[in-house]
């Protein structure tokens, strides 16, 4: 029994000690940072080019009739 104990205490200090996925976590909220940001971005942009084709359009009619 006291083999299996020590087997599973140095297998969950390697555990412990290995940063394998360390990295790609951070990849991963690099990643998620930026797709917020460009969803922010986009619904502002489209506010804006929302407001402007309103503008045109609002000309266009005042200037054709």
């Amino acid at each position: 029994m006291r083999p299996v104990i020590l087997n599973f205490l140095l297998n969950l200090r390697r555990l412990v000690l290995l940063d394998d996925g360390q990295d790609l976590v951070e990849y991963a909220l690099v990643v998620a940072l930026i797709a917020f940001g460009a969803t922010a971005s986009m619904h502002a942009l489209a506010g804006g080019l929302n407001s402007a084709f309103s503008k045109i359009s609002g000309a266009l009619a005042t200037n054709i009739t």
